[in-house]
């Protein structure tokens, strides 16, 4: 079986497996998701070398139209398919670094072989989400910083119950606010080449991938 036929099934025992997750829940499951808010845009961002560099191999994925902002609706389905995604790929992907990976410092890319760092996490989450159904506006790469001060990428999403992370280091599904991260810049809702800054400071090279 090819990638794509990998993934595509992957994505199906994923949509599979939240649904068979959501026919099990009890109304009262919604009282179980997190209260969150939502995190505030400054102003304008320069995109990571990293998204520039994928969008340079990935023109597809990057060459969109503009669309107006949209959040997804946050009910008993949509929690379940967050974290039936989040679960699948922190399970199925090896962490490593790009520097063991690619022998570069920085390279966003999906991880075909099985392999990758933080942003790579990030960009299959994002793929399979959007497959399923999830709106993309909704579905923010964002530069953070982790509890160590090191530079680390998440997946924000953005619902109508406020900001919500998908993490490769954490099996939780956290309001941003909880995360103890620190948050530089993320994706605009209405173009995922545009980027918007959240207020911390960017020294150096952010987002380098380690083995988190």
């Amino acid at each position: 079986m090819g990638y794509l036929g990998s993934v595509a099934a992957a994505l199906l025992f994923t949509i599979a497996t939240a649904q068979a997750q959501q026919a099990a829940a009890k109304p009262t499951r919604l009282a179980l998701i997190p209260t969150s808010t939502t995190i505030e845009a400054l102003r304008g961002a320069s995109a990571p070398i990293g998204w520039v560099d994928f969008c340079g191999r990935y023109a597809g994925e990057c060459d969109v139209e503009t669309l107006p902002a949209q959040n997804m609706t946050l009910d008993r389905k949509g929690w379940t398919l967050l974290n039936a995604v989040n679960s699948a790929v922190n399970k199925d992907i090896e962490p490593i670094t790009d520097e063991e990976h690619w022998n570069v410092v920085e390279r966003w890319d999906y991880p075909t072989d099985g392999k990758g760092d933080c942003e790579d996490f990030v960009l299959e989450k994002r793929r399979r989400l959007i497959a399923a159904g999830a709106p993309r506006q909704a579905l923010l790469i964002s530069v953070v910083r982790d509890r160590k001060g090191d530079g680390h990428a998440v997946l924000l999403v953005k619902t109508d119950r406020g900001d919500y992370v998908l993490d490769n280091q954490d099996e939780r599904i956290l309001p941003w606010s909880e995360t103890g991260y620190g948050f530089v810049k993320r994706q605009t809702q209405e173009n995922p080449n545009r980027w918007v800054s959240l207020g911390e400071p960017k020294p150096g090279v952010v987002a380098v991938g380690k083995p988190r």
